[in-house]
């Protein structure tokens, strides 16, 4: 896996976690969340899509949501 970055694929799949968001891969371009284009999962690598689940899974085993 690719080092983790704020934006980076392993990350959205987090936040989409820890926001109680589905599953739906992408990551950005750019240096943090929002920042550059977005990547949809059509135009990501396996490895991308990988890290993105692997993001996902990590913070639901952690149990980490936010509380609205």
């Amino acid at each position: 896996m690719k080092a983790i970055r704020h934006g980076g694929p392993y990350d959205r799949g987090g936040a989409d976690s820890w926001y109680r968001r589905g599953r739906y891969p992408h990551h950005y371009t750019g240096t943090g969340s929002y920042d550059g284009k977005r990547i949809e999962e059509a135009d990501m690598s396996p490895e991308e899509i990988a890290a993105y689940h692997q993001g996902y899974n990590d913070n639901e085993q952690s149990g980490g949501h936010k509380d609205f």
